[in-house]
């Protein structure tokens, strides 16, 4: 007798609530796998968790993993991060979207497949999450107005690399100076001319109080800002001219602290192409 998935309900639920293509809200997760665990870390998430524990799930519609070998790590800033410790810690990087208006109803599920998967021994353990965090979208910002993809289309377009950025304010009231600063003034002008395509920014919501115990609570709610830059080229061959520095303008404006500025790759989806060159 087949088991009874109540599958009669999904029909009623397609049929009410949001349904649209925006990215309201985001999971962006750094991981750092355990030394000597590299390999059975990333074919487990590759080959299990992206899917069951993340692309599976309703109203989740994107995603893409993202890695830092070792030669990525060593650009990283400031050398005293607030988010990693040491900066280089965190050598992948998952990003994921979820539709506008889903977030409740997304955080339900979550909660409930990531139960069902540590109780069915499909969690692996030996890892730690520097940086976890569901957000809120705030803006998207575009280097060439109308032109290109959109960033519903960021996770699937072929980027050559990420800069994940975290500012930190001193207040809910400064957090929202600083946004403003960011989409009006400093990135329309960092852009520019830039092989940053698009950059989108989110502010982190706090963890549901049944959530895992081994992802800790979200810090900063009212005051961090996590900016993706998405690169057109490889983020080496660009660090020096245009992310090496972007400590010095935000702190100029006196509007907050860059806490992190992290580049990455995307991963080859099936392999363990870069695992061997993260240490």
């Amino acid at each position: 007798m087949s088991e009874d998935t109540r599958s009669d309900v999904y029909a009623e639920l397609a049929a009410v609530g949001p349904y649209g293509v925006r990215p309201g809200h985001a999971l962006i997760t750094m991981v750092e796998p355990r030394p000597g665990h590299e390999y059975a870390y990333n074919r487990w998430y590759e080959d299990d968790h992206y899917y069951a524990g993340a692309m599976a799930m309703p109203w989740m519609y994107a995603g893409r993993r993202w890695v830092a070998t070792r030669d990525l790590q060593l650009l990283r800033t400031p050398e005293k991060s607030a988010i990693a410790q040491p900066v280089t810690a965190g050598c992948y990087l998952s990003t994921y979207w979820v539709t506008e208006g889903r977030y409740d109803e997304h955080m339900k599920w979550t909660v409930g497949i990531n139960k069902r998967l540590n109780r069915d021994g499909r969690v692996y353990q030996d890892r730690t999450h520097v940086f976890t965090a569901f957000q809120d979208h705030e803006a998207t910002v575009y280097r060439d107005g109308a032109a290109g993809p959109r960033d519903f289309h960021a996770l699937d377009h072929p980027y050559a690399g990420l800069v994940l950025e975290v500012v930190d304010s001193e207040s809910a009231e400064q957090r929202a100076e600083l946004l403003e600063w960011l989409r009006a003034r400093h990135l329309p002008g960092r852009l520019a001319g830039s092989p940053a395509a698009m950059v989108t920014v989110f502010r982190p919501t706090p963890l549901p109080g049944d959530r895992m115990t081994y992802v800790k609570q979200v810090e900063g709610v009212d005051t961090r800002l996590t900016l993706l830059w998405f690169l057109e080229a490889d983020p080496r061959d660009c660090w020096a001219e245009y992310f090496a520095d972007l400590e010095s303008p935000v702190a100029e404006s006196g509007l907050g602290t860059v806490e992190l500025v992290a580049p990455f790759i995307p991963t080859v989806p099936g392999t363990d192409k870069y695992v061997d060159l993260l240490r």
